[in-house]
């Protein structure tokens, strides 16, 4: 009997320990070592924020001046108009703004903006959300990016929110295996 791996090998394994990590840090077990362990020296080649909160642009805003060649991928962020005057405000040239209003939840923002990443031949992106926001959104990102290759360089925003529901983490981690299976 064959089998068909419908995992990139380096991928799988990428997207198997973030499974795993994700459900020893919801439940509190103990984890093994990653099962790929990299130190990455390479850097950051764009900026992805996940939508949300306004706060998210704003704060990206800021960041981006502090890293002026990056290009900043919007996801499902606020209205165009707002999200555009933000970064107007704040000096930051619109030929780097990538508005993209295509994705319904976190798993989607991923999901949608990998392709985008891809194309650009990006390995490398920093992943801007909010602090209660980001244990979720590193779940789905090591499973998502990490099954194409990419590295994320979470950052964080505070926020007055303690956290999530950890079953939230847990539920989209599976979401995303499953996107990972059959593409969809």
């Amino acid at each position: 009997m064959m089998m068909i791996n419908p995992f990139h090998s380096r991928s799988s394994m990428t997207a198997l320990s973030g499974l795993i990590g994700s459900g020893c840090m919801i439940f509190g077990l103990p984890c093994l070592p990653p099962i790929i362990a990299s130190a990455s020296t390479r850097e950051p080649q764009a900026i992805l924020v996940l939508g949300g909160s306004p706060t998210r642009e704003k704060f990206a805003a800021q960041f981006a001046l502090q890293h002026p060649k990056l290009p900043i991928f919007v996801s499902s962020g606020s209205p165009e108009e707002y999200a555009q005057y933000v970064f107007d405000s704040a000096g930051v040239d619109r030929s780097r703004i990538h508005l993209d209003y295509r994705a319904v939840d976190t798993v989607s923002n991923f999901t949608i903006m990998v392709s985008e990443l891809q194309k650009r031949n990006i390995t490398d992106v920093y992943v801007i959300t909010s602090d209660f926001h980001m244990p979720r959104a590193l779940v789905i990102g090591k499973i998502v990016l990490g099954s194409r290759g990419i590295e994320m360089y979470p950052v964080t925003i505070p926020s007055t929110i303690k956290s999530e529901n950890p079953t939230k983490s847990l539920r989209d981690g599976l979401r995303s295996v499953f996107w990972l299976v059959t593409g969809s």
